[in-house]
């Protein structure tokens, strides 16, 4: 079932991955973003409660769809990670990085010997013990991806130190979060968030290391694609999913030729 990560391989050849963070626990949700053609998704699990047999469901969805699935946590702690490795996950993006010591300890958690010191268990991804398991190790540790997401003035003035931590594999940006700590929040289009951004994104060229971008307008859509962003995460499903809900209610709204009270409140 371990078969080579393909976000890495397109990632290496420049081909510009979209992906979108799924926060609705359902397998069918993670299966229509495959459908729609993304290339990657993240499972998110900082801000959505999902029990563990979803979570594994999804991503055999992920598997089936053709997605490659991201598992993003909010600590890292080797009780969570290690059983998100074992179901299928392909890499863990960790939340809020600020010191190298967090993205060091991932290393540790997320490979084996001699990268890290991951605990031994073959599971689904090494078809529960039908591969070779030793080579089986070589694989799982080419196609784990360290993906740090960098949302914060701490972690942007670290940012150097953070690249310098063997093993990271792509930077992940985090405007909204990083506007508060900053003290503007979800003013992320100030010019202190995106001078901020840029900085990181030079750090992770000047580095070697991926830089994943998350374009909230077109104008951030057009600023990252000239300066060469190397991915791409469109948003989560949930509010993409609500604005087409709402758009698609207003059209009728529109058509009947007249405003209507929103949903539970109108007259009895």
């Amino acid at each position: 079932m371990l078969t080579p990560n393909r976000l890495k391989r397109q990632l290496r050849e420049g081909d510009r991955p979209l992906g979108l963070f799924a926060s609705i626990p359902a397998p069918v949700t993670v299966e229509m973003i495959g459908q729609a053609g993304f290339d990657f998704v993240i499972l998110d699990t900082e801000h959505s409660l999902v029990n563990p047999e979803t979570l594994e469901n999804m991503l055999r969805a992920a598997e089936l769809a053709g997605l490659t699935a991201l598992v993003r946590v909010a600590a890292v702690d080797a009780r969570t990670v290690v059983p998100l490795l074992d179901a299928g996950a392909r890499g863990i993006v960790v939340a809020n990085v600020e010191t190298p010591e967090t993205l060091e300890a991932l290393g540790e958690v997320l490979r084996f010997h001699p990268r890290g010191r991951r605990s031994m268990n073959s599971g689904r991804p090494g078809r529960f013990g039908g591969d070779d398991l030793v080579d089986y190790l070589a694989r799982a540790n080419e196609a784990m991806m360290l993906v740090a997401m960098v949302e914060s003035r701490q972690g942007v003035d670290n940012i150097e130190a953070l690249l310098a931590v063997p093993g990271v594999d792509m930077v992940l940006e985090g405007a909204a979060d990083l506007s508060q700590s900053l003290g503007i929040p979800w003013q992320t289009e100030a010019p202190e968030v995106t001078e901020a951004l840029d900085r990181v994104h030079a750090a992770c060229r000047d580095a070697g290391v991926a830089y994943c971008a998350i374009p909230r307008s077109a104008g951030r859509l057009g600023h990252w694609h000239e300066r060469g962003a190397d991915a791409y995460v469109l948003g989560d499903e949930r509010g993409i999913a609500f604005r087409a809900l709402q758009g698609r209610r207003q059209e009728v709204v529109d058509g009947l030729g007249g405003p209507r009270h929103a949903s539970g409140e109108g007259e009895r």
